[in-house]
């Protein structure tokens, strides 16, 4: 009895040692400087090529898609941050008023000076992405959380999209994620 008992006790103690290890999320690396996604962001195979790596990030009860956080890095840059915020307001339809919701504000990522830019509306998805022709689908109620930072030798590019809610219950997670840099 008591072996029964010991071994039912090591098993228990293995199967939480594994969560604890499970629990610590993925190590992520950029400009030289590491953070530890979330555990509940799940790293999958990158899309594209341009694509450095990339997270789904678990939907919430209502919502109907996960969110996905998309990471790039372009040596040299792919234009100027005003460029780029404007790139990705393109994105998103402006509502009747012609005004998009949209705020803009500074940050840390590690050491680094970085711009969040915070778009809630109807994204419109393309595919293929920069086909001239591409199919248009309508995603009303969405958001996406973009952030830019120069880095050595490049710009880094992180977009967190997804569906409004989802992405509002993961954004102080997302935020603390780019502090935790170092």
């Amino acid at each position: 009895m008591r072996t029964w008992i010991a071994s039912l006790a090591l098993i228990a103690g293995l199967t939480v040692g594994s969560l604890r290890a499970d629990d610590k999320g993925t190590e992520v690396e950029l400009d030289g400087m590491k953070s530890m996604a979330p555990a509940a962001w799940k790293e999958e195979a990158p899309s594209s090529s341009m694509r450095l790596t990339q997270f789904k990030i678990p939907k919430v009860d209502g919502d109907d898609k996960d969110a996905e956080l998309a990471v790039f890095f372009f040596k040299g840059g792919s234009g100027s941050l005003d460029a780029n915020l404007k790139r990705q307001q393109a994105k998103f339809e402006a509502p009747e008023d012609g005004k998009l919701n949209e705020k803009i504000e500074k940050l840390k990522v590690g050491a680094r000076d970085a711009t969040l830019q915070d778009i809630t509306g109807t994204f419109l998805e393309k595919f293929p992405p920069f086909a001239p022709n591409a199919k248009i689908t309508r995603k009303p109620n969405y958001r996406q959380l973009y952030v830019v930072f120069d880095g050595e030798g490049g710009s880094y590019y992180l977009a967190l999209l997804g569906p409004a809610k989802t992405v509002e219950k993961h954004k102080a997670d997302f935020v603390e994620f780019l502090k935790k840099f170092k």
